[in-house]
């Protein structure tokens, strides 16, 4: 087994080494959720925490880790007998992103099910992780269907396995860990909620500090043994101050006041439910508890909500995460209370990396941020015109506009049947959905189809000397369920940013529509790609990405003016999509072109847009056309487009969705891959 890189030896990370350790004073806590770009020591640093997790007592023999002062009455290899139990250390279970359902949940035995009426369980990762820590290393990219198991096992501290009316549970209680880069894809909110507490973590800008990083670094990979023999002491002490504040855990005193504070901070902030408050007691009275104190006091509730709030507070992808510190001071300030005063004004001086005087390390913090582009009166545009002074013969570019608004879209969706990675989009064969019907299994049998198997064994029973009851099952009669749900596919936007849509106020609601429906991309678990066009060339402002924050933030800063190379957009769009196909073969395509459907520049650039559009048709690539013209006097061009590409056009009025939920538009076209 290699030797982890001791905890003690991380560079910095204040708020990530706090937040971990007070998860494992206080498991109630509710777990952390790391934030942060890659190499910035997030997987170190949860592998490390559980070489410092106290030892566990289980009963002897029980493959569910079952408390022996209190089993669990439901588990599959109970009842236990008091007495016998082992002492071992306390894991950490890594899920995998791409891991089945089976893997996490467990299996049974189907056949022997079947044939036998036994059930044959064997544990997933649930079980393995009960009373230990479970790590997902890039949790934002994780599937939905095992996102709902982990939100279902986090509420009811409980995994249930269904299979054809054989059931079985078993307790999962974990700490939850989770790391994720923003920039690959942000997370779903309700398991967003799930987290306790999160941290934003990034490079330090100080020489020195990264000097140290590496020298750590280099050290621990020539001898990773000897390294951690050198922290051996600093991870013992570590240790245990971690048993010492468990047990102290209990006498904590959460007094009326502290409780006013984080009542009156979570309305502050505005954060949905309850969860935060409860959150925040349990984070204070872990950071009172970690500081040796048994009163709670304001700064544990201020960095309680520095830890546990910017998560929660968060409406849209799009929002900034982090906190208004002075607002959070002046709140603190406002409610509080007498009982507020230290009474331990010399806490104990031995910090988790030593010499932090027992104070917490508090979290720089980012407050709200802009979105870096000033608010400017509006002016009225006009259509493009190669002399117009705004645009320039040169097509200079004018200043980004902001964009407006964003509204709920209704759904544009891919025809036929693909079979992508899972999302909530266009309709698609997968794991997880409607049973659509039967086959034989291809490798591993997921989701059995009873009545098929039972068709396909029952000719078979005389030959096979059936002469009890049971139903004598052989492996090629097991049926595998076929499944129809929904797929995630690639958006690419191709938005026109020449002068004839650099009108203030039009640009601006342009602008809206491309966020609304990166927001509605965000929901479906699409990927996203952004190319736009003005001037004389076409380019390639965002590859397509699971983030939809990278190309709002794209958006937002798009320069306008100039001609309208339409056929150049398309042609980088059509090759975009050509080395997407390469890389995700699955995963279909959905075109949506932003403009007014003008085309000018260079020689016929109606006709050359007009062969450019084909290519579309002639793959069956989906395609919609959201068109932005505008005035009493309407040419129609977008109309025409979209009849090149084979697709349809939409306005933006009609992008809107209408307030019945569930109004889709599908687009007209096929797809070379649709059943």
């Amino acid at each position: 087994m290699s030797t982890p890189f001791p905890f003690t030896a991380v560079v910095g990370q204040d708020d990530l080494r706090l937040a971990l350790l007070l998860n494992a004073v206080s498991p109630a806590v509710g777990g952390v959720l790391v934030r942060g770009e890659k190499g910035t020591a997030k997987s170190t640093a949860v592998r490390a925490l559980a070489a410092l997790m106290p030892a566990l007592d289980v009963v002897s023999g029980c493959r569910f880790s079952c408390d022996p002062d209190s089993p669990d009455p439901a588990c599959p290899d109970g009842p236990h007998e008091p007495g016998a139990f082992e002492t071992r250390p306390a894991r950490m279970v890594e899920l995998p992103v791409g891991a089945s359902e089976d893997r996490l949940v467990g299996a049974l035995d189907i056949e022997r099910a079947l044939s036998e009426g036994v059930k044959a369980f064997e544990p997933g990762l649930l079980a393995d992780a009960h009373r230990g820590i479970l790590y997902v290393d890039e949790v934002n990219l994780l599937h939905d269907h095992l996102v709902d198991l982990l939100l279902d096992a986090a509420a009811m501290g409980a995994s249930y396995v269904e299979r054809e009316g054989v059931s079985v549970r078993h307790a999962a209680r974990f700490l939850l860990v989770g790391t994720m880069n923003p920039e690959e894809g942000e997370l779903r909110p309700q398991l967003l909620d799930r987290f306790g507490l999160t941290v934003e973590v990034a490079a330090s800008r100080e020489p020195d500090q990264r000097v140290e990083v590496v020298r750590r670094r280099l050290a621990y990979d020539d001898d990773p043994a000897g390294f951690a023999e050198r922290w051996a002491d600093e991870e013992s002490a570590v240790r245990g101050r971690i048993v010492a504040a468990r047990k102290l855990l209990p006498s904590v005193r959460l007094g009326d006041g502290a409780l006013r504070q984080i009542a009156a901070t979570c309305a502050a902030f505005e954060v949905d439910g309850m969860r935060a408050d409860i959150v925040m007691a349990r984070t204070a009275t872990a950071l009172a508890a970690w500081a040796g104190r048994t009163d709670v006091l304001a700064e544990d509730v201020r960095q309680a909500a520095l830890l546990a709030l910017p998560h929660r507070r968060r409406r849209n992808p799009f929002d900034a995460p982090g906190l208004d510190e002075d607002k959070l001071d002046d709140t603190l300030e406002e409610f509080a209370g007498p009982d507020d005063e230290d009474p331990d004004p010399d806490p104990d001086p031995d910090g988790p990396g030593g010499g932090d005087g027992g104070e917490p390390p508090q979290s720089d913090g980012d407050g709200p941020q802009g979105d870096g582009t000033a608010d400017r009166p509006d002016s009225d545009g006009t259509a493009e015109s190669p002399e117009s002074p705004e645009n320039g013969k040169g097509g200079e570019p004018q200043p980004a506009v902001r964009a407006a608004e964003p509204f709920r879209t209704k759904v544009l969706s891919v025809p036929g049947i693909g079979e992508g990675a899972a999302g909530r989009r266009s309709r698609a064969r997968t794991e997880h959905g409607r049973t659509t019907g039967a086959r034989r299994p291809r490798g591993t049998l997921t989701k059995l189809h009873l009545a098929a198997t039972v068709m396909a064994a029952a000719p078979h029973q005389r030959q096979r000397g059936r002469s009890g009851r049971g139903l004598v099952v052989r492996r090629d009669d097991l049926r595998q369920a076929t499944r129809e749900g929904r797929e995630g596919n690639l958006v690419l936007f191709v938005v026109d940013a020449s002068g004839s849509m650099a009108a203030r106020q039009r640009m601006s609601a342009v602008k809206g529509a491309v966020l609304s429906l990166l927001l509605d991309a965000y929901q479906r678990r699409d990927k996203v790609g952004l190319v736009s066009f003005r001037g004389t060339a076409a380019d390639l402002a965002l590859p397509p990405t699971s983030s939809v924050d990278a190309a709002a933030v794209r958006l937002e800063s798009l320069p306008t003016g100039g001609r309208t190379p339409l056929a150049a957009g398309l042609l980088k769009a059509h090759d975009v999509l050509r080395v997407e196909r390469l890389r995700d073969p699955a995963r279909r395509a959905l075109v949506v072109v932003v403009t007014d459907g003008r085309a000018t520049g260079g020689p016929e650039p109606v006709a050359l847009a007009g062969r450019a559009a084909r290519l579309f048709a002639a793959e069956g690539i989906a395609s919609v056309v959201v068109d932005c013209e505008s005035g009493p006097v309407r040419l129609g061009l977008a109309g025409q487009l979209a009849g090149e590409l084979g697709g349809t056009a939409v306005t933006l009025d009609e992008l809107r969705a209408d307030s019945i939920a569930g109004l889709v538009r599908d687009v007209q076209g096929t797809s070379r891959r649709a059943a």
